[in-house]
């Protein structure tokens, strides 16, 4: 008993005086009990010490996610309880609200047409790994799906790769109405802003219509397979009728701009490869064209896209984390996957530069030389169409630069760039053609083959990179050679060139209508075309290239060397020649055929349809509550431009291009345009 007395006393009584307990006094038996004791009572410290440390973890990671909450909910709360007239934080009042206190109300019908990506995509039939998917977005919306299961949607997002249409087993479809582009995720508008404005002066579903289409295809197997430009061109005959007799203004953005103008020739052609309606179709029923960030003349950045599935985006983020996108670990490999995927994509090869060398520069030239590269310092001045000299003066001011190649679209290692062309080796794909055949196919890749580059002899990619410089003429070529199915299908819907005769029969084929320079425009002089865009924004031009240090089969041969930078003055940053445009889109394919190719009576406007520039000098947001800004003259912000949406509104409203000012221009355009050698 006296034992027991004593080990209750040495456990929860005075523990920490066990060691002055004299061990000489107590029998074995006792000694025993002790022994056991303290052992416990070791054991029974080492867990209470463990103890704190595990809880503090999981409290310091609540407290973290109550800090964050917290400073959120304090945020949101402070945000609607300013007042609207707080300094500093005033919100321009919207143009719909203004110009309807002016008086101005919905006259014209309005047909909205989105550009790639933008649109949603819903899924009508699947495979077994999007089962319960059924009508629900796979493209655009909250992109949870991409979360869990991204493998699954990118084999649903490909399509066939001979065919470019449906795979078997797999439909997507345009999701239908205003809503297929209004957001393209939650919080990020596309159309929004601009469809809210023209709600304020009265515009509705009855006045306005969304052109929703499948981005993936080529703009005839809209018509191919869902019958998309049909319903366009029925939906424009009856707002036209129902809103008495008043021509539509039609809003195309980015790839929208030439795929209406694949439409215009398309809705005169006679079927079965048009749509009958005739020569006079467009001047009845049309007003005005304003195309917003338009790619006439295609983009570069698509030639990188196709050719290693990146851009400088992409590149700088491999420069910082190469094992993000060059990981193996679950099979990843994501660049890959993308190139997979938009190889199958007609509509990322109809942003292919259009116009050769003769647009965009030879090996020696280039319309944008003399380019000034820093735009923070460059003085914009408003300029008038004969106001030429206004552009000019720009240059002699102190901005004009080294002479840039521009005309090089791809380049492999920055020494290409310093050699003229009389020291640098021709360029002649066909050298490699022998070399590309089936029984050189790396058979030790296996499985899926997720890029042509996995049928291409190894051997023949070092001899692509040999100091060749490619320009807009020979980057197709390349392009023929590194991806010879693609191109194969891509070239029987679209062409690159310019026409040395409009009037050949061959021009008749629908692969040459969203091409500028290898069409027509429809005899409508009523019509007025706006070429609308941003401005001041550094915008991807050409590339300098290396070859992947990953030489596996299933690895993308080459990539971006974002470790080369030109000198201070230079127009080069992380392996990419820099522009004016508006990030995505250079000014000279936005503005070329509005400032000279269509200017007046061309052989590419016959009926001297009038073209007017608007251009949207860029400015960052001033404040969070401007969000993505303002006065933003990006790709896709530029739809929340306010200057913009007033331009809208006023030519929707009844204005001509005359009344809302004429051009607008801030850019070297009409230099850029004057020093571009093209018979009109």
């Amino acid at each position: 008993m006296a034992s027991i007395l004593r080990f209750r006393k040495l456990c929860y009584v005075e523990p920490v005086k066990f060691q002055s307990f004299q061990p000489q006094k107590i029998d074995k038996k006792e000694e025993t009990v002790a022994t056991e004791a303290k052992t416990a009572l070791e054991k029974n410290e080492k867990r209470n010490k463990r103890q704190p440390k595990e809880w503090s973890c999981i409290n310091s990671c609540c407290w973290v996610i109550g800090y964050l909450c917290t400073t959120w909910w304090l945020l949101l709360v402070l945000f609607n309880c300013l007042p609207a007239t707080f300094p500093g934080f005033q919100v321009l009042e919207s143009p719909g609200t203004r110009l309807k206190l002016e008086g101005l109300t919905a006259l014209h019908p309005v047909v909205l047409v989105p550009g790639i990506v933008t649109g949603g995509l819903e899924l009508w039939e699947g495979k077994p790994c999007a089962e319960g998917l059924f009508r629900k977005r796979l493209w655009g919306g909250s992109f949870t799906e991409l979360l869990k299961r991204p493998l699954c949607l990118l084999e649903h997002l490909a399509l066939h790769n001979e065919t470019g249409l449906d795979p078997p087993g797999i439909r997507l479809r345009a999701v239908p109405g205003l809503v297929a582009a209004d957001y393209f995720a939650p919080g990020y508008f596309v159309w929004a802003v601009l469809i809210e404005n023209l709600a304020k002066i009265g515009y509705e579903g009855k006045n306005m219509h969304m052109a929703a289409y499948d981005w993936r295809l080529s703009f005839q197997n809209t018509e191919i397979r869902d019958q998309t430009l049909s319903r366009l061109k029925s939906q424009i005959e009856l707002m036209y009728v129902t809103n008495g007799y008043m021509k539509v203004v039609v809003v195309p953005h980015s790839m929208g701009v030439i795929y209406f103008l694949h439409f215009l020739k398309w809705v005169e052609t006679p079927p079965p490869m048009g749509g009958g309606g005739g020569p006079g179709w467009c001047a009845k029923h049309i007003k005005a064209i304003m195309n917003i960030g338009p790619v006439f003349l295609g983009v570069p950045k698509a030639v990188s896209n196709l050719f290693s599935a990146e851009a400088k985006d992409v590149a700088s983020l491999r420069a910082m984390d190469p094992g993000v996108l060059d990981s193996e670990i679950l099979r990843l490999q994501a660049l890959e996957h993308v190139m997979r995927v938009t190889r199958t994509w007609d509509s990322i090869a109809s942003l292919l530069p259009k116009g050769g060398e003769t647009i965009w520069g030879n090996l020696d030239w280039s319309p944008e030389e003399g380019h000034a590269c820093d735009l923070s310092k460059k003085r914009y001045s408003q300029a008038s169409a004969g106001d030429k000299d206004t552009n000019d003066s720009d240059v002699k001011m102190g901005f004009h630069v080294k002479e840039s190649k521009y005309g090089r679209i791809i380049s492999f290692g920055k020494e290409t760039l310093q050699l003229s062309s009389s020291q640098l080796p021709s360029v002649d794909t066909k050298e490699f053609l022998g070399t590309r055949t089936n029984k050189n196919t790396n058979s030790a890749c296996g499985g899926e083959v997720w890029t042509e580059y996995d049928e291409m002899c190894r051997e023949t990619i070092p001899k692509i990179a040999e100091n060749k410089p490619y320009t807009a003429r020979t980057v197709l070529d390349l392009l023929r050679f590194v991806a010879p199915k693609m191109m194969q299908r891509v070239e029987s819907h679209l062409s690159y060139g310019i026409a040395d005769n409009l009037d050949d029969p061959k021009y008749n084929r629908y692969k040459y209508w969203s091409n500028p320079l290898e069409t027509k425009l429809p005899d409508a002089p009523d019509i007025e075309i706006y070429c609308s865009y941003g401005v001041g924004i550094p915008t991807e031009r050409s590339y300098i290239y290396k070859l992947s240090p990953n030489d596996k089969c299933k690895s993308i041969p080459f990539r971006i060397d974002s470790s080369v930078d030109g000198d201070e003055d230079s127009c080069l940053r992380g392996g990419v020649y820099l522009t004016d445009g508006d990030e995505t889109v250079p000014v000279i394919s936005a503005g070329f055929m509005c400032a000279k190719g269509w200017r007046g009576r061309t052989r590419f406007n016959p009926s001297g349809i009038a073209t007017h520039i608007r251009e949207y000098r860029h400015k960052p947001p001033a404040s969070l509550l401007e969000g993505r800004g303002l006065e933003s003259g990006a790709h896709v912000d530029i739809l929340g431009n306010f200057a913009l949406i007033e331009d809208v509104l006023r030519v929707a409203a009844g204005a001509t291009g005359a009344e809302i000012g004429g051009d607008r221009v801030y850019s070297d355009i009409f230099r850029m345009s004057d020093r571009v050698n093209l018979r009109l």
